[in-house]
């Protein structure tokens, strides 16, 4: 989450618009047809073997997952709080999950899985330019602003939600800016062999900085355009 939560940034605004409620979700159970012409609920086959899982009834729980976190905070969330919200019973969240440690560790791991198509605008500064107006949008969503500082706090006393934003945040974000560097570097605009982790510091940390641990009010005017300008002018210097 954290940049990982925009590493994707449109799957990562995929992210926190599902946890926002857009995708649409009711009570398991619900919904059951009906028999054609009879006007009686059809019957519906119990499945063989082991209970299957069904795909929105997971989707529910992981929107629910976002908005517990947002409302309430990691410490005080429960997989009954969770339940509650998704409109289904604790047992379907154990079915998935065995708590809510590995619930979120699940979901942070997803996030970095996704992965952002590195922008092609044909030009470096267009594509820190593009980078930052999604990223921003991603960072400054309201979910995002009310989970990303708590389950850093949580990081600094739990490895393994360290570990997993580490990772997100690394494999993620890490993943775009060497695909800007290297097509910015096949056109000239930049040397070969730059350090990408330099490179990756200079990309993400200014607009990070400002969006998350500052957490000020609106960028002002023109910031995105200044910010992929100055980068630019950064990156090239290297």
């Amino acid at each position: 989450m954290l940049e990982s939560m925009t590493t994707n940034a449109d799957a990562t605004a995929t992210a926190t618009a599902t946890a926002t409620g857009t995708v649409t979700r009711g009570k398991a159970g619900t919904g059951a047809g009906t028999g054609a012409g009879s006007g009686k609920p059809a019957r519906r086959r119990a499945p063989a073997g082991a209970a299957v899982l069904r795909e929105d009834v997971t989707e529910a729980i992981r929107v629910a997952v976002f908005e517990e976190l947002a409302a309430v905070g990691y410490a005080r969330m429960s997989i009954e709080g969770i339940a509650r919200r998704a409109g289904v019973g604790k047992t379907a969240v154990y079915r998935r999950w065995r708590s809510k440690l590995h619930l979120v560790l699940d979901l942070v791991s997803a996030v970095a899985v996704q992965g952002l198509p590195a922008p092609d605008t044909g030009s470096l500064e267009g594509d820190l330019r593009l980078l930052y107006e999604v990223t921003s949008r991603a960072l400054r969503h309201p979910v995002a602003g009310q989970i990303i500082p708590d389950l850093q706090a949580e990081a600094a006393r739990n490895p393994e939600i360290a570990d997993a934003m580490q990772k997100a945040l690394r494999e993620g974000q890490q993943g775009v800016a060497n695909g800007i560097v290297a097509a910015a570097a096949a056109r000239g605009e930049v040397r070969e062999g730059i350090s990408l982790d330099l490179a990756l510091d200079l990309m993400s940390g200014p607009l990070y900085w400002r969006a998350v641990v500052v957490r000020g009010p609106k960028l002002p005017k023109g910031y995105l355009a200044s910010l992929a300008r100055a980068t630019a002018a950064a990156l090239k210097a290297l």
